[in-house]
């Protein structure tokens, strides 16, 4: 079905979609990672967001329920140079356009994604339309205009649990609706370390390294107080991945202000640029953010590189963070912006990038040991 993309300084696409009729808004970004679209698809880090795969086969393994990163597909609109519409892989159980039909998200295909990737790199990520139903140029550039921006939106709370549950087992265990916050609700307190994980898009796949480092990981709606947190009396406080930007979460900063050097506190993604405001620092919007599985990050600290999976469009402004109480720990090799950083006073790290994103190099694993090393040493 013959479709069109505009974006709002007016750049037009011809596409078509794969998925039936249907418009979809949003920032259109790319990402370079050749495979874990599932991944790419179900991460809430890319809530009102369209992604264009920069590898141009998409779909030739299908897609299975074991691969996903949420409960649901969080893109706006998904687009590739080619679909694969036959699959061919052992564990698959349904093609990625019936996928993305039982979820109303566009598919959108024969598509000149190299083009479109060097026009955002040059231009920078904005904001667009994708339409079977408008087909009219300037009519599509003007609505993508008209859209929200990136900026100012709290998407936080729009992908964030509802209710707290416990991950165990590679299973989210919902408690009761009269769940009352105390530390008589830790069911291993004698085998495993207590860790309240703020939901602010969280991925399946950190829960899961959580579990797997020794923790009993209670997850928590992202406006969970401060007051709720003590309650819990936990060892540790994680802090997650996140869509858009991390200004408007206001609520989010004030919490973790009043929790600074309470427990030991890790953050990532979403969760560094959140602490990071929290610490007096600031934040600001990168051209066209850092989306793929193949980012080059140096620890200061061993020197060694790191090939690491990213998926952010924000990041934390180092001239604005104390340098008396933050030592940059990482660095990004491709522009030098902050990749992770941990405090002189308080038991807290964070980073910038997804450590449990292995998508071949686990590079990053570590950090899961390390966090579960700080907690036992302010036990």
């Amino acid at each position: 079905m013959k479709a069109l993309l505009a974006l709002e300084d007016g750049r037009t696409f011809e596409c078509r979609s794969f998925t039936g009729p249907g418009e979809s808004f949003g920032e259109v970004v790319f990402n370079t990672s050749m495979s874990g679209y599932q991944e790419v698809l179900t991460d809430p880090s890319y809530r009102g967001q369209m992604v264009v795969m920069t590898y141009p086969l998409i779909g030739n393994y299908g897609v299975n329920p074991d691969d996903v990163e949420s409960d649901r597909i969080h893109v706006s609109a998904f687009i590739m140079k080619e679909y694969q519409e036959f699959p061919s892989n052992f564990r698959s159980t349904q093609t990625l356009s019936a996928y993305l039909r039982s979820q109303n998200i566009l598919g959108i295909d024969s598509l000149d994604t190299r083009a479109l990737t060097r026009h955002i790199r040059t231009a920078g990520a904005m904001r667009a339309v994708i339409s079977t139903q408008d087909l009219d140029p300037e009519s599509l550039a003007a609505r993508a205009k008209q859209s929200p921006a990136m900026e100012g939106q709290d998407l936080a709370s729009a992908v964030t649990t509802g209710q707290p549950y416990f991950w165990e087992n590679d299973q989210r265990m919902f408690v009761e609706t009269d769940f009352s916050f105390n530390s008589d609700v830790w069911r291993h307190q004698d085998s495993r370390l207590a860790v309240v994980a703020f939901d602010f898009g969280v991925k399946y796949n950190i829960l899961r390294c959580l579990e797997k480092a020794g923790c009993e990981v209670l997850v928590v709606p992202a406006q969970t107080s401060a007051e709720n947190v003590r309650q819990l009396s936990p060892d540790g406080i994680f802090l997650s991945n996140g869509p858009g930007d991390p200004e408007p979460v206001d609520y989010a900063v004030k919490t973790i202000k009043d929790l600074l050097g309470y427990k030991p506190m890790f953050g990532i993604c979403l969760g560094i640029q959140l602490l990071g405001r929290a610490l007096g620092g600031q934040t600001y919007k990168l051209k066209f953010g850092h989306h793929g599985s193949n980012q080059p990050v140096q620890n200061l600290a061993t020197r060694r590189v790191e090939v690491t999976s990213q998926n952010h469009g924000f990041a934390v402004d180092q001239k604005t963070l104390d340098p008396d109480l933050v030592e940059v720990t990482h660095i990004n090799l491709n522009d030098n912006t902050v990749e992770g950083f941990c405090h002189k006073k308080y038991p807290l790290f964070a980073v910038q990038y997804h450590p449990e994103a292995a998508p071949g190099p686990n590079d990053a694993n570590y950090l899961f040991s390390n966090f579960v090393e700080l907690m036992k040493e302010n036990s």
